[in-house]
């Protein structure tokens, strides 16, 4: 017969000091620690992952050990879902201090079911009350002008410079590099200013007459790198332009993956990317070799875009 030991904790801006504080003979002597840091109590306790590897090693007769009953219930469907498995397996739950210490919350005698499903009853109160004055306090800070959440990475300064930058052809990666944020920072700043949208076509109707322009600009020829996973998937398509410029373009290795390098004119990059819509609902090898394809061709493209007459 063992003694285990399990902790828990909210959030990832809680510890476990205080629990660790009232199991330190436990602690000392070498018991068994199963962990669920920053795991929501409303998660039932036979869901969380380190309570479920504590019930597959535990053996009859082990205690579990908690420093209050929270940490390990906040709920009475919890406790009247694990209490069963408890039982059934033969363990022991005692709280290691405080009014409850002296007793075995598995036990299957009448008293110690209505006691714990009472105690149940008054933390899920506590939980909800939690929360309803967390939503008033949201809710106040809101109505009193403030800036909930985190303060953003970049200021509106440093995002349209980002913006531009981007614009100008900088990767997203070197962006993150050069302002010293995550790149998913970078892309969320692009994708409020629309810069990673991909662009209308070159040759689109007169935003002022509705007709196509008599005259369009020539269409230069650019040369970019199409993802290996979206070269396999346009090998097959009905556009005959896509299919020859696949063919004569250059593979290029790349570890374990490839691209082709394609010099054509802008529009086929753009049917390109629009043949390749599929596999926006792809899996993420897919999706993320679709956006740098959109980037790119994007980046190209606004230059171009600027120098057209309007």
């Amino acid at each position: 017969m063992a003694d285990r030991v399990y902790l828990r904790h909210s959030t990832d801006k809680q510890t476990d000091a205080r629990q660790r504080h009232a199991l330190a003979a436990l602690l000392a002597a070498g018991a068994p620690v199963y962990e669920d840091p920053a795991t929501s109590s409303r998660q039932l306790s036979l869901d969380r992952a380190g309570f479920t590897t504590l019930l597959h090693e535990a053996a009859v007769g082990d205690t579990i050990r908690i420093a209050d009953a929270a940490r390990l219930f906040r709920s009475v469907a919890d406790i009247l879902a694990l209490r069963p498995v408890l039982i059934r397996r033969g363990l022991h739950l005692r709280v290691e201090s405080g009014l409850l210490s002296g007793i075995d919350l598995a036990s299957d005698d009448p008293g110690t079911k209505m006691m714990v499903s009472v105690l149940a009853a008054v933390l899920e109160f506590q939980r909800d009350m939690i929360g309803e004055n967390t939503r008033e306090g949201v809710a106040a800070a809101k109505a009193a002008g403030k800036t909930l959440g985190r303060p953003a990475a970049l200021d509106q300064g440093r995002a349209a410079t980002v913006v531009e930058e981007y614009r100008q052809g900088a990767a997203v990666k070197a962006l993150a590099r050069r302002h010293q944020v995550a790149p998913k920072t970078i892309r969320r700043v692009l994708d409020a200013a629309g810069a990673r949208d991909l662009p209308d076509q070159l040759d689109a109707p007169s935003a002022d007459t509705g007709e196509r322009r008599s005259a369009p600009a020539p269409d230069p020829d650019v040369t970019l790198d199409l993802p290996g996973l979206l070269a396999d998937h346009l090998r097959t398509t009905n556009d005959e332009a896509i299919r020859q410029a696949l063919a004569s373009g250059q593979t290029i290795r790349r570890g374990h993956g490839y691209s082709v390098r394609i010099v054509a004119p802008l529009a086929l990059h753009c049917a390109a990317l629009e043949q390749s819509a599929a596999l926006a609902d792809g899996g993420p090898a897919e999706r993320k070799a679709r956006r740098v394809y959109a980037a790119r061709v994007t980046a190209e493209a606004d230059p171009i875009q600027r120098r057209r007459p309007r």
